[in-house]
């Protein structure tokens, strides 16, 4: 059910306005200032009433004697990004990741922390392997392997800060 009359005004319209009325049709220019006058309210208050009782009841979701296919609660779905919830959710885990993201990088050494953050975490530009190898005077090999164990050393961080069980890879048994 949905309140149509809250205020003192719109409960004297909605109790009077319907036997006030001459027959179907809207009310007049005219008839508009009358009903107004009479029941001392404004005359944009008769309008909004009218407009109200005009208007027809829809359940939003349907009975066992209507087709269900034509009842708002099933063409209006919710969009399940959008629930205050889920919004929530996502914000946090964005938090938490950036978080995540700094105090693994905390715990990189120098010249790890500067490759990961050349390579991974320049919006422009972002540095090649020759760069780096130059910058540090050692191979380009080098800097991928010192980047592959600082990214794996990131991840282990990341679990552990979200309390997922660490599962290390296990060489194959011979």
């Amino acid at each position: 059910l949905i309140k149509v009359a809250t205020t003192k005004a719109q409960r004297k319209l909605f109790f009077n306005l319907r036997s006030m009325k001459t027959g179907l049709a809207p009310l007049t220019r005219e008839e508009i200032r009358r009903v107004a006058r009479e029941l001392r309210v404004k005359p944009e208050e008769v309008v909004e009433m009218e407009t109200r009782l005009a208007g027809h009841e829809l359940a939003f979701e349907a009975d066992d004697s209507d087709d269900e296919a034509y009842a708002p609660a099933h063409y209006l779905a919710a969009d399940p990004e959008s629930e205050p919830s889920r919004i929530l959710e996502a914000r946090e885990a964005e938090r938490d990741g950036a978080s995540g993201l700094r105090s693994a990088l905390a715990s990189l050494d120098p010249r790890s922390r500067r490759i990961i953050e050349a390579r991974w975490l320049k919006e422009k530009d972002a540095a090649t392997l020759h760069d780096l190898a130059a910058e540090f005077k050692v191979s380009a090999e080098r800097i991928r392997q010192i980047e592959a164990r600082a990214l794996e050393k990131m991840k282990q961080a990341m679990l552990s800060a979200q309390g997922t069980p660490q599962r290390l890879a296990q060489p194959a048994a011979a």
